[in-house]
């Protein structure tokens, strides 16, 4: 049996990248969401959450699952986005990724999760 590279925990759910503009306030309804990433730039303000939260009329990109790379990752510890990003990009699968002081999550499609488990992946359902 091939010792894995990695263990990954799909957290349940589906989950939404969306774009509002960069002055916006921070919206109520990411309150609803156990799951939230909000980052504010120059250019956007960005927010991943559950999909069911993000009402209708935000630009948005659904249908994301999130891997929650097992941690916590020591901020010495080199080519982790790495490794993944390069086995989902030979397989022509793109990512969203967030890191965290803690971990790393990667965002990938629904039916793409199962290509990690297939090159030596953990996955924790």
């Amino acid at each position: 049996m091939e010792e894995k590279i990695l263990t990954m925990r799909l957290i349940e759910g589906k989950f939404g990248v969306c774009r509002l503009d960069r002055k916006e306030v921070i919206p109520e309804w990411i309150k609803r969401c156990d799951f939230v990433s909000i980052t504010r730039t120059l250019d956007e303000l960005s927010i991943v959450c559950s999909e069911d939260s993000i009402p209708d009329y935000i630009k948005r990109e659904k249908d994301w699952k999130i891997l929650k790379v097992e941690g916590p990752l020591d901020f010495s510890l080199i080519g982790i986005l790495s490794s993944i990003s390069t086995i989902l990009a030979n397989k022509k699968i793109s990512i969203f990724a967030i890191s965290t002081y803690d971990t790393d999550y990667i965002l990938i499609k629904d039916n793409d999760v199962e290509v990690l488990s297939n090159n030596n992946y953990e996955i924790i359902k």
